[in-house]
């Protein structure tokens, strides 16, 4: 019989279920959206649809999806420049505008390894 993670959680003592509470918090506060991704690489909708070969329109309608494909995201976080090797940022706190401005700049088929620290 299938499990989920709830039942898993509820078999965790008091303090490995806070632990596992902490850690998701901490999780869901370095989330970033497609859109916060997307402006914090000073790009438009227009310009992101370009590198997609979409529309502003399909832009801003994945924007507002609450579920993707794995590969969407992929192709997604390529078009501003990231890849599985060097993240855009690997923390909020690593993220430099300065140099994430140049990098936009440059454009989002460049090696962008100068924009992760």
């Amino acid at each position: 019989m299938p499990t989920n993670v709830n039942d898993n959680i509820q078999e965790l003592s008091p303090a490995q279920r806070k632990k596992v509470e902490v850690r998701a918090a901490q999780l869901i506060a370095e989330e970033m959206t497609l859109r916060q991704l997307r402006q914090a690489r000073m790009l438009t909708q227009v310009r992101m649809a370009q590198a997609l070969g979409n529309t502003q329109d399909s832009v801003s309608r994945l924007e507002r999806r609450s579920d993707l494909l794995l590969s969407t995201l992929r192709k997604t976080v390529e078009a501003v420049g990231g890849n599985r090797r060097c993240p855009l940022f690997r923390t909020p706190h690593d993220f430099d505008p300065a140099r994430m401005a140049a990098a936009s700049r440059a454009g989002a088929g460049s090696n962008l390894a100068y924009a992760c620290k």
